[in-house]
C-alpha cells in the first residue's frame, strides 16, 4: 500500500480527528522548549561554574527550534494562524532562516519530495557521499555559508526562486530586511557586551552539526520515488529526542499527512507503521550504517 492508498482508507471523521489543532498543546510544548533555552541563557549569562559546558546544550535547544519553525510553515503547532506565524518568525530570527521564504521552500519540498529535479532540498546540494563530504556537511559550515548568502540576496531583493509566488515577493523581501535591521542592532550590542555571543551566536554554531545529523536521516539514501512511505524515513528514538524535535522523527507520517499537528503524529504512526518502508532504530544506528557504505569499493573514489 502506498501513501495515497492509505489516505483513501481514512474516513472523514478520522481525518478530522488527526488534523485537529490545539493552542494548549502547542503552548505547553513551547513553554517547556523555550523555558529550557531561557534557563540555559540565564545560567550562561550569570557565569555559573563551568558555564561553558552548557554552550553545546544551549545550541541544541536553540537549533532545534528549526523543527518548530518547520511545523509552523504548515500552520500546525497551534490552532491560531496568527500564533503560528508569530512563533515561526521568532524562530526564523533566531536561526537566520526567514520564515516566509522558508515556508515556500518547504512547501515545494513537500510537493516534490525527493525528486532530484524539483525538490529544492536536493537542488540546494546533494547528500554527502564519502568521508570528506560527510564531515564537511555535518560541520554545518556549508549550510551557514549557503544560508547567509541566500539571506543577503533576499535583503537585496534577489534570490526569489520559482517556488516563491510573485505575490509574495514583497513580503519575503520586507521580512528579510526587517531581520537584517534587528541583526544590525544585535551585532552592534557586541561592542559593549558579549552576552549575545555566548547565549545565542556561538551556541547556534555549535548546535548546527546536531541538526545536520538529524536532518540527514529524514531522506538520506531513500529511493527517488513518489511513495511517501518509501522516499521518507521515520526514525525510532527516545522520548527526549521526540520532545526536542517536536515529534518530527515521525517524518514519513508527517509527509503522508502534513496537516497533522505534532501532538497527533504518534496517533498517525500507529495507523501507518505497518506500511512504512524506510525506518531506522535510532540516529546513531542510521549514521553507522550511512558511513559504513563509504568503505564500499564503488565509494572509494569519493573519499
Amino acid at each position: 500500500m502506498d501513501h495515497k492508498e492509505f489516505l483513501a482508507t481514512l474516513s472523514p471523521a478520522e481525518r478530522s480527528e488527526l488534523t485537529s489543532r490545539s493552542n494548549s498543546a502547542g503552548l505547553r510544548h513551547l513553554a517547556s522548549h523555550a523555558g529550557a533555552a531561557i534557563l540555559g541563557a540565564v545560567l550562561i549569562g550569570s557565569g555559573i561554574p563551568c558555564w561553558w559546558l552548557l554552550l553545546p546544550v544551549q545550541g541544541i535547544l536553540l537549533i532545534f527550534l528549526f523543527t518548530l519553525e518547520h511545523e509552523a510553515t504548515h500552520q500546525t503547532p497551534f490552532a491560531s494562524p496568527a500564533l503560528n506565524d508569530a512563533v515561526g518568525r521568532v524562530c526564523g530570527l533566531i536561526l537566520v532562516l526567514p520564515f516566509t521564504w522558508f515556508r515556500y521552500f518547504h512547501l515545494a519540498h513537500h510537493r516534490f519530495t525527493h525528486d532530484p529535479d524539483r525538490d529544492p532540498e536536493l537542488l540546494a546540494g546533494p547528500k554527502p557521499e564519502g568521508w570528506r563530504a560527510y564531515a564537511w556537511h555535518v560541520s554545518g559550515l556549508p549550510y551557514w555559508g549557503g544560508m547567509l548568502a541566500q539571506f543577503a540576496r533576499l535583503v537585496a531583493g534577489r534570490g526569489l526562486a520559482d517556488f516563491v509566488p510573485p505575490g509574495a515577493h514583497g513580503r519575503v523581501v520586507f521580512e528579510a530586511r526587517a531581520m537584517a535591521l534587528i541583526y544590525g542592532v544585535a551585532l552592534g550590542s557586541l561592542s559593549f557586551s558579549p552576552l549575545l555571543w555566548w547565549i545565542w551566536i556561538l551556541p547556534v554554531i555549535l548546535g548546527q552539526p546536531f541538526l545536520r545529523l538529524f536532518l540527514l536521516a529524514e531522506h538520506g539514501r531513500c529511493p527517488h520515488v513518489a511513495n511517501m512511505f518509501d522516499n521518507t524515513r521515520t526514525t525510532f528514538t527516545c522520548r527526549a529526542a521526540r520532545w526536542l524535535a517536536w515529534n518530527v522523527p515521525y517524518h514519513a507520517e508527517h509527509h503522508v499527512m502534513p496537516a497533522v499537528p505534532f501532538h497527533k503524529l504518534t496517533q498517525l504512526h500507529r495507523l501507518t507503521r505497518a506500511h512504512l518502508l524506510q525506518t531506522e532504530n535510532g540516529y546513531a544506528r542510521f549514521h553507522r550504517r550511512y558511513v559504513a557504505d563509504f568503505a564500499a569499493p564503488d565509494n572509494s573514489a569519493r573519499n
